[in-house]
């Protein structure tokens, strides 16, 4: 889904995106002429790899986002995330994939491994 930064409104405006096997839904608002603030639930499932075996491990996923969409560099300092937008076009299908890259990114430890008690570490 992609909308002009322009047209978002200044009311709560409810959206919802599905982008390969997630959903990303919640509201948007303009706080400013140039700040746009979402708040949303990233919900469905993601693939991950172990850290330790290497095994591929499919993980549920229902996190609370809370960001804020800048059209252009963001300059000001601020606590909050800041996605900045570029060309004014907002792509919550890019918002998606960036979102799914960092949790895949994350380290994962596969069900096996954690029921390992052996500590790992050899030497090859």
């Amino acid at each position: 889904m992609k909308i002009e930064f322009r047209k978002v409104p200044t009311t709560p405006k409810e959206f919802s995106n599905n982008f390969a096997s997630v959903k990303l839904e919640g509201t948007f608002c303009k706080m400013s002429p140039t700040l746009i603030k979402v708040d949303a639930t990233l919900t469905g499932q993601s693939s991950v790899l172990c850290i330790r075996c290497g095994e591929e491990e499919n993980i549920n996923l229902d996190e609370n986002l809370f960001f804020l969409l800048s059209d252009g560099i963001y300059n000001n300092e601020s606590k909050d995330l800041i996605i900045e937008v570029e060309d004014g076009i907002i792509d919550f299908d890019q918002i998606c994939e960036s979102e799914l890259s960092s949790l895949e990114s994350d380290y994962h430890i596969c069900k096996s491994c954690l029921e390992d008690n052996e500590k790992i570490e050899k030497e090859f």
